[in-house]
């Protein structure tokens, strides 16, 4: 893990971004947003440490009776997170002691699991074992940043508790904003190869084309940190990332802005949910407990802890509409 990211560090809030009153007031293009306008002065601290608090809510008997009885018998709710190996801040990451593992999908299993009496019961993994895990029943949830997508739903059945978010970053005072292909006509944008970002990126390119615009010249880096450098050197003009990793670096580092963001599912708003085998009965006690906690204002601490207070949802569904199979 990058150290510079290790400890407690004080950092600007994050304010709400566009996106979730999009989602509220149900406008007719939820897939992209400017960042909002101004900010919130005030500072949060991201704790680091392996004895840090986390937010819990009451027991709800009703939502806990709705339950399997082996796992409400069990008094134990088994989660994966496929942070092994040091983890991705603010998602799921290791603690100052190398160990703990930390973060806000970490926050969400406990907070979940005190709404329906369990404990929660955190085991680390690789991505690809996460889902084999679930499959073999070793994990009964996986809480690691899991979007819905048409295909998983096949064989899981999802509660929703996070926007799906990408996020466009750019030198700080850049006076860009990035709300459509229109806006990024013409510029350099960087991108990992292979990943949904990119595949965002080629289709937003054949819109500008089609109009009669010049298409965007997408760049390739290896490293992380040689992105920063080209972003920070003017080589690039934007990176478009995960919301959440770009989030903590804006916030850590100082450096740069997020100055749009788009669904992670495009051109369907994307949404992450806490993943389980499918109809095995633990979906609506896990999207009921998520409401409870929207309700009680907790679920919101726990976003404000991370700062992805822009990826908050009004409610928690169950199996929504994801990324098409296409």
């Amino acid at each position: 893990m990058n150290k510079l990211w290790k400890g407690r560090v004080l950092v600007p809030a994050l304010g709400l971004v566009l996106a979730l009153g999009l989602v509220l007031a149900g406008c007719a293009d939820p897939q992209t947003s400017a960042p909002a306008a101004g900010g919130d002065a005030s500072q949060v601290a991201f704790d680091t440490s392996a004895k840090q608090p986390h937010v819990t809510s009451a027991k709800v008997d009703s939502i806990a009776a709705e339950l399997p009885a082996a796992i409400r018998e069990s008094g134990t709710l088994v989660v994966g997170n496929g942070s092994a190996g040091g983890g991705q801040p603010p998602l799921g990451f290791t603690a100052d002691d190398n160990k703990t593992p930390i973060g806000v999908e970490i926050d969400i299993a406990y907070l979940v699991a005190s709404v329906l009496g369990l404990k929660a019961e955190i085991q680390t993994t690789s991505w690809e074992n996460l889902f084999l895990g679930l499959d073999s029943g070793k994990y009964q949830v996986g809480i690691s940043n899991i979007g819905v997508s048409e295909l998983r739903k096949e064989k899981y059945d999802f509660a929703t508790y996070r926007l799906g978010l990408h996020a466009f970053e750019a030198k700080q005072r850049s006076g860009l904003k990035i709300t459509g292909p229109v806006d990024i006509a013409g510029k350099s944008v960087a991108v990992g190869s292979g990943t949904l970002q990119e595949a965002i990126l080629v289709d937003w390119n054949k819109q500008n084309v089609a109009a009669g615009r010049k298409p965007a010249s997408i760049k390739y880096y290896q490293q992380s940190a040689d992105t920063y450098l080209a972003l920070q050197s003017g080589r690039i003009d934007l990176y478009l990332g995960p919301n959440p990793n770009a989030s903590y670096h804006v916030a850590t580092r100082h450096q740069t802005e997020i100055v749009g963001t788009v669904s992670s599912s495009y051109p369907v708003q994307g949404l992450v949910g806490i993943t389980t085998k499918k109809d095995n009965g633990l979906v609506k006690p896990l999207a009921d407990a998520l409401n409870a906690a929207i309700a009680d204002g907790s679920y919101a601490k726990v976003l404000a802890k991370w700062g992805l207070q822009a990826e908050a949802v009004p409610k928690s569904l169950i199996n929504p509409p994801g990324l098409p199979k296409k």
